[in-house]
């Protein structure tokens, strides 16, 4: 993994958690991407990630939670996004259609078992 990024990935009740900390951009997005991937059990039905520690994100980073998103869709699992109120990559994802796809939680534990979007 990058020294930019780095995920941890634990089983949380009825979720799998992957906590990712760091700067994601172009120059580790998809080796994020493949880790994100290799961490994730086959069949794991919900999936939340949080990204709490992410102090940068790009618009490849934007992609790579988009293109999850789709992923975990096309295999109807549940994803859910933690980004706290006051992340500073919240405002780059309220501008963009992700929230639209993928609900964006304040707190893991806050209204994860709320029906998928």
């Amino acid at each position: 993994m990058s020294e930019l990024a780095s995920i941890e990935a634990e089983q949380k009740g009825s979720w799998f958690l992957l906590r990712l900390h760091g700067e994601i951009d172009i120059s580790n997005a998809r080796e994020l991407a493949a880790a994100i991937e290799a961490a994730v059990p086959n069949g794991t039905p919900r999936i939340a990630v949080d990204l709490t520690h992410v102090s940068y994100l790009d618009s490849a980073g934007v992609k790579l939670l988009m293109q999850l998103a789709d992923r975990l869709r096309a295999r109807r699992r549940v994803l859910r996004l933690v980004v706290p109120e006051n992340a500073p990559i919240r405002a780059v994802l309220e501008l963009t259609v992700l929230p639209g796809l993928v609900p964006l939680e304040y707190h893991f534990d806050e209204g994860l078992d709320a029906p998928e979007r």
